[in-house]
């Protein structure tokens, strides 16, 4: 099985019954406690099965194909009812199992699994470490302007302590 990531907090999402090509990205409101992929455990919390209701920023795909009109269609409103395709092996401590890139949700007009996850919301954020790990010889190939060892912090109370 090939690695998933975990949705979190601003994750994109999609449904196949919209119009146009529209997203909306999904709110945690569920949890408070559990972080992924954010050093400062303040933004990106991770997203579970129990996202239900309206847990979505606006909440609309825009016009919803389902929904026709004599003239045109009528706006979508989407309303998460169920997740499929979460990870079963962790709870979390709201009891919520952990959403990932590719679980789908179902709307009450849509069906099942009429929703998908387009972006994870994750970031990857470089941190001391990272340049500390790097390969001086491949990062002045890839980058001869920048010495990856020259980037480190040092402090001011002890300059020959590193800090990141």
């Amino acid at each position: 099985m090939s690695e998933k990531h975990i949705v979190v907090q601003g994750a994109e999402c999609k449904c196949k019954f919209s119009v146009e090509p529209k997203t909306d990205n999904l709110k945690v409101l569920s949890q408070t406690k559990d972080y992924a992929n954010d050093k400062g455990a303040s933004k990106k919390l991770i997203a579970t099965d129990k996202e239900i209701g309206q847990t979505l920023e606006k909440n609309t795909f825009g016009k919803c194909k389902l929904q026709p009109t004599t003239s045109d269609y009528l706006p979508c409103k989407a309303v998460i009812t169920k997740w499929s395709g979460f990870y079963e092996n962790v709870v979390l401590s709201n009891q919520g199992k952990i959403l990932l890139e590719d679980s789908k949700a179902t709307c009450p007009i849509g069906g099942p699994d009429c929703i998908s996850i387009t972006k994870h919301g994750q970031k990857s954020e470089a941190s001391s470490q990272n340049s500390n790990n790097a390969n001086e010889d491949i990062h002045s190939q890839l980058n001869p302007m920048v010495n990856i060892k020259s980037m480190e912090v040092k402090s001011p109370q002890n300059p020959n302590l590193t800090i990141g």
